[in-house]
């Protein structure tokens, strides 16, 4: 399908992926508030997908190159290892976290909303014909 609409669909479907991985990481990090040493965790990928995309774009800009870029980012798992708020030496922040998860849930329900539009327009050109 992304030949016929662009890669827009490949970009909402990798970013889904990847907040669906962010808010496993932050359910996990919530499961985790109680155990003493766990360290805190989360996913960042909007700067490497972001850099992936512009490097596509220097080149030739085609459509097979930003769909490659997009199919070969990859998002990254960090530890924050510096920050300990407690004696047991975890460092989940509650407040934080139940923050993140909330905005991952709009990230996620915008990116699926935008999906389904993308697919209706698909739909309603369909039909023209």
């Amino acid at each position: 399908m992304s030949g016929f609409y662009g890669n827009g669909i490949a970009l909402t479907e990798k970013v889904l992926d990847y907040l669906w991985g962010r808010q496993t990481v932050t359910m996990n990090n919530i499961a985790n508030d109680d155990t003493p040493g766990f360290k805190s965790q989360y996913v960042a990928f909007e700067e490497t997908l972001g850099k992936k995309i512009r490097d596509a774009n220097k080149g030739n800009g085609s459509m097979q190159d930003i769909a490659q870029a997009i199919g070969q980012s990859k998002a990254r798992l960090h530890t924050t290892w510096d920050e300990t708020s407690r004696l047991d030496g975890n460092n989940v922040d509650m407040d934080q976290e139940q923050v993140d998860l909330v905005r991952t849930a709009y990230e996620y329900q915008y990116m699926l909303s935008s999906l389904n539009n993308d697919i209706s327009r698909l739909k309603n050109a369909a039909r023209s014909f």
